[in-house]
């Protein structure tokens, strides 16, 4: 596989932006997901997305993170806006099966499983 590369990093403070890039050639039919590791923690994921365009959040990130892909360039993004400290650590994008629940016919995305392409991440400071 193709390593998965992050970068975009760096220390902000409280209420600021960052945005994270993983180039990932070759995972435009794979779930994708970015997931945080604080320090003393472990690893969290925080938003994911569909080989569909289909996202999820985890709660604290709902409404000021946004993941995309840009299938063309061949690069995952998370848009992070109104940071805070919590939101601090390492960040590493990664692929895996995409997560859903299904019922009545309808299935909705949950995540992504079984991640199986790390990249080496990238680290976010949030001061306050």
């Amino acid at each position: 596989q193709v390593p998965l590369v992050e970068s975009g990093g760096g220390s902000v403070q409280a209420g600021g932006s960052l945005r994270l890039s993983c180039a990932a050639s070759g995972y435009s039919s794979r779930c994708m997901t970015w997931v945080r590791q604080a320090p003393g923690k472990n690893r969290t994921g925080v938003a994911a997305i569909d080989s569909d365009g289909s996202t999820s959040y985890i709660d604290s990130v709902r409404g000021r993170f946004t993941i995309s892909r840009n299938s063309a360039k061949n690069t995952l993004y998370l848009e992070m806006n109104s940071l805070k400290p919590e939101d601090s650590g390492t960040y590493y994008c990664a692929a895996g099966r995409s997560g859903q629940y299904c019922t009545g016919g309808h299935c909705t995305f949950l995540a992504c499983n079984n991640l199986d392409a790390w990249g080496q991440g990238t680290l976010v400071t949030v001061s306050s």
